[in-house]
């Protein structure tokens, strides 16, 4: 049992504020913090944590109670398991009255293999090699605590003689059983990097691979005391940077967090093989720092930038993307000794927002108004997520990158007019580009005719006419020839792009007879059924249709 001498010590040395906001996003409000509450979806914030009171309490559903309360509800332990949890978080050694708490045995089965790793290392030239030819000083090796782990029998064996459980140890994350129940060692062969929670108390290991393991980066599994997606790595050492210089720097991984520190930039962390989540938000919102994501610039990056950069806008953060160019990640500038570089980018981040914006405006051809108008949708979508004031911000910056008026984006516009206005532009580029094309190979002219007449090209009549003429001279085809925008067609395309138009056109015909009063119902009906019947379906099939003035 717990000494309840200890109890108490353990909750006189705890601030609910940070327990809870361990969990969820709290934001001041007067005397108190607020929050959505985690127990009952809310949209308004109506759970209260006094730090004054030392509680917490939600006028929407009723729940309350201290810390320790809310970690049992949380996180489903009884009173002796959220003891346990809390004093394992906050590195407090508790009191026992008879025999020894889990979480204790955990940590002690940690604390010894971390030992263990270390002392390996000092005996593994080849894995400090590794170590100092990734540019990894000797006094980082020492400050992050790296080690080093051989073969799973090797790890069985140390634990044996050290009498530390090999039942813990699996709770601990360290062991696995195969088939047969057999133990055996999770990281093996593999420089590992100790995980601690944000108050330094040893969670679990990442390691990399020495050997040929398809698996470059493996994590400890979720265990009691591992949350990969709560845990941000190095922010225990990172912290106290943070809160004094007001940013911290995402990165992908130990090694980058590890150069960062080397080279000066101590407010660095990175995430645990996954990508930035909700969960991770709580921990960023710590002192109230700018967010520097600092990513690899391949695909991948991209996309894990984007995907986080949307995730803070929309939580209210400030900050900034940095995206390594031409293959690099920060750990190769920096060993490469360019930390001027690196401070350089850091300095020029693009801001998160404008960098949403831009990510998904340049993902699409915007010279195509179906895909611009996917484009359109989702820079909407985005920016509609943000708070009123951001909103007005971006809009002109968000109508500049995609060439749109910014009226489109407000909340009042009709989106159906907004499409039509994309289908309408399309028109007008399929017909330039088959002028255009008409220019280069006049032979398909005759084709053309067959198939089409005059009213087809609405604004555009007059340029077909200095075509039908062969009039070169005429200024719209003089500005068509010099338009590097439009471009001519292979023969293949040309006729693709006049079934397009026929189809277009022979639709909003048909539309047009069913509203026309001055037809009969006998001639409506003929005309609409010659259309719906016969000259979409051929120009389904890829035929193209003579000309029917259909009158």
């Amino acid at each position: 049992m717990i000494d309840n001498t200890s109890i108490e010590s353990l909750k006189n040395s705890i601030d609910i504020v940070d327990v809870v906001g361990n969990y969820i996003e709290l934001r001041k409000a007067g005397a108190n913090y607020k929050a959505n509450c985690p127990f009952h979806g809310e949209k308004t914030p109506s759970f209260v944590v006094s730090p004054s009171k030392q509680i917490y309490h939600c006028f929407g559903c009723g729940v309350g109670g201290d810390s320790v309360k809310f970690v049992m509800e949380i996180e489903k332990l009884n009173y002796p398991e959220a003891i346990e949890k809390l004093a394992s978080t906050y590195n407090f050694t508790l009191q026992y009255t008879k025999g020894e708490g889990d979480y204790n045995e955990i940590k002690r089965v940690l604390g010894g293999i971390q030992k263990w790793y270390l002392k390996n290392l000092d005996f593994n030239e080849y894995a400090k090699k590794y170590l100092h030819d990734r540019g990894i000083s000797s006094s980082s090796i020492e400050a992050f605590e790296i080690g080093y782990v051989g073969k799973s029998n090797e790890v069985i064996n140390f634990l044996n003689q050290n009498l530390l459980p090999l039942p813990k140890a699996q709770d601990a994350g360290l062991l696995a059983t195969g088939e047969n129940g057999e133990y055996y060692a999770r990281l093996v062969e593999r420089v590992t990097f100790p995980i601690y929670s944000s108050n330094g108390s040893i969670v679990g290991f990442g390691g990399r691979t020495l050997s040929n393991h398809p698996a470059k980066y493996i994590n400890s599994p979720q265990t009691k005391l591992f949350n990969k997606s709560r845990i941000l790595y190095g922010y225990h050492r990172a912290k106290e940077h943070i809160y004094s210089s007001k940013r911290l720097i995402v990165c992908e991984g130990y090694l980058d967090v590890i150069m960062f520190h080397q080279a000066g930039f101590r407010e660095s962390v990175a995430t645990l093989g996954t990508a930035l989540t909700t969960e991770h938000l709580p921990l960023l919102r710590k002192g109230e720092p700018k967010i520097i994501l600092a990513y690899d610039g391949d695909k991948a990056g991209v996309a894990a930038a984007l995907k986080a950069a949307q995730m803070l806008s929309v939580g209210g953060f400030d900050g900034g993307v940095v995206l390594f160019p031409d293959g690099q990640d920060p750990a190769d500038m920096i060993a490469a000794s360019d930390v001027q570089g690196v401070a350089k980018l850091l300095r020029e981040s693009k801001p998160l927002i404008p960098f949403v914006i831009e990510s998904i405006a340049t993902s699409y051809d915007l010279s195509d108004p179906r895909a611009k108008e996917v484009a359109f949708g989702e820079v909407r979508s985005f920016l509609s997520s943000l708070s009123q004031i951001m909103q007005d911000a971006y809009i002109p910056i968000a109508a500049s990158y995609l060439q749109l008026a910014p009226t489109l984006f407000s909340k009042g516009a009709n989106l159906s007019q907004v499409r039509q206005s994309f289908t309408q532009r399309r028109e007008d580029i399929e017909q330039l580009s088959i002028f255009k094309t008409l220019l280069a190979t006049p032979s398909l002219i005759d084709e053309l005719l067959n198939v089409v007449d005059i009213s087809m090209f609405s604004q555009n009549q007059e340029m077909f006419e200095a075509i039908l003429k062969d009039d070169t001279s005429h200024p719209l085809l003089v500005g068509l020839s010099i338009d590097e925008s439009i471009f001519p067609m292979k023969e293949e395309e040309f006729k693709k792009s006049l079934l397009w138009m026929l189809t277009k056109y022979y639709t909003t015909h048909y539309q047009s007879i069913a509203k026309d009063p001055s037809l009969s119902y006998q001639k409506k009906s003929f005309l609409m059924h010659k259309i719906k019947m016969d000259i979409l379906p051929r120009l389904k099939k890829g035929e193209l249709v003579a000309y029917d003035r259909l009158s």
